[in-house]
């Protein structure tokens, strides 16, 4: 069969394997996210999302864009980067459009040009999150310009971008500890986190991506575990949090 097809179309199985593992890596990197995005929309709720997550992916892709320029990698490396940063732009501004229709009290806005640092990523206005990653692009793209040829500057970039990445669930671990809670976490999202992060480490060690993307997955692997762990820890307080906000 596989000598037919390549016959007929120059095409084999191997082949469609290696163009469905690219697809599922560009796209089963935003899946995680629609439970989280329709529960939020649901619930009018975003203070169990941590928009440190969004702004880890953010930082995490922009460094991984780079690096290609430095080291070309495989392109649908490069195009998940892309809509992940997308995906996150959406996920923010559902955020901070909730947050103003729950707010009682007109509080004063914060924006990024105040140069705050308490209110650092709390600003209330979405433009503030698209100036700051444009400010953190073009700095960053002109010194990825400046020392392009310069080799341990671009495999640094590559090391950041995916230790980055990997640290991704650090923000929501902090969030479920300090709220000693995972109401308002879909736990959709992570356990498609945790699926999706041990397939994409596969395809990295399988794919023979920079040793960088392989080593940095596995410990995006044991951050998950972590957040799934904190959803059994905390499974009393969370179903009482949920009861007093149904008014059980």
């Amino acid at each position: 069969m596989d000598w037919i097809i390549s016959d007929e179309l120059g095409l084999t199985v191997g082949h469609l394997v290696g163009w469905g593992a690219a697809g599922a890596m560009i796209i089963g990197g935003v899946a995680p996210y629609i439970p989280q995005y329709r529960q939020i929309k649901r619930t009018q709720d975003a203070e169990g999302f941590s928009l440190y997550v969004c702004l880890t992916l953010l930082v995490a892709n922009t460094l991984r864009i780079l690096f290609w320029f430095g080291k070309r990698y495989e392109l649908p490396l490069l195009i998940q980067s892309i809509v992940m940063n997308i995906t996150m732009f959406v996920m923010i501004h559902l955020c901070v459009t909730v947050r103003k229709k729950n707010q009682i009290i007109r509080a004063r806005e914060r924006i990024f040009t105040d140069m705050d640092r308490k209110y650092f990523w709390a600003w209330t206005d979405f433009q503030s999150y698209l100036d700051c990653m444009l400010v953190f692009s073009v700095l960053g793209a002109a010194i990825t310009y400046l020392l392009i040829e310069f080799s341990p500057f671009v495999e640094l970039i590559g090391f950041l971008a995916v230790f980055t990445e990997a640290m991704l669930g650090a923000p929501q671990i902090a969030k479920n500890h300090q709220n000693k809670s995972t109401e308002g976490m879909s736990l959709s999202m992570v356990i498609m986190w945790t699926c999706g992060d041990i397939f994409k480490t596969a395809y990295f060690v399988i794919r023979e991506a920079p040793t960088q993307f392989w080593v940095c997955g596995g410990l995006q692997v044991s951050l998950d575990i972590i957040i799934l762990f904190q959803v059994w820890l905390y499974h009393d307080k969370t179903a009482a949090a949920r009861r007093l906000r149904r008014g059980d």
